[in-house]
């Protein structure tokens, strides 16, 4: 399969409707977007870019501009309960799409990525999707002790000079 081609399948049941996404021709980009200003966040964007070898994302962060004008329907949203990933709907205009939340978002990504698509499953095991997410809330919540990302790239603060890094001054 190439990864520009999406299969949609509508089952009507008893006058609802069950959608399975699968491949179609021309899909869009995920759009993950993400609190740039976060240490922990940028470490964890670079770890999906690493794994993200056939390029199935864009990468936004929320204090880019242009993203609330994009995404309406971000701007009201708090990132301090997770990252987004914005899903475009398959022959719909700006606005139509299904953006996933936190720990949702995060089974999203990894279900698209080889060889964590093999696991993902488990996310929709109900014990175990309860425990992600309150799992995910709680680093949420505490991300901005959890940096991984050295200063120098986080903050623009050169790592040699002392002063800057420990925050005194002379």
């Amino acid at each position: 399969f190439s990864r520009d081609l999406e299969l949609i399948l509508i089952i009507r049941h008893c006058g609802g409707e069950f959608i399975f996404r699968g491949w179609r021709e021309g899909l869009e980009k995920q759009i993950i977007v993400y609190d740039g200003e976060c240490r922990f966040c940028q470490w964890s964007i670079g770890r999906i870019q690493k794994l993200d070898q056939q390029d199935r994302f864009e990468y936004l962060p929320r204090q880019a501009d242009g993203v609330v004008e994009r995404f309406p329907r971000l701007d009201e949203s708090d990132f301090n309960t997770g990252l987004r990933l914005v899903s475009p709907m398959p022959e719909s205009g700006p606005g139509d799409e299904v953006v996933y939340v936190g720990s949702d978002a995060i089974y999203e990504i990894y279900r698209r990525i080889p060889p964590f698509h093999r696991v993902t499953w488990l996310y929709r095991v109900p014990v175990f999707s309860t425990f992600f997410r309150a799992c995910y809330g709680l680093i949420a919540r505490n991300r901005h002790r959890f940096g991984k990302v050295e200063c120098d790239t986080a903050c623009g603060m050169s790592p040699e000079d002392p002063d800057a890094l420990s925050g005194s001054t002379r």
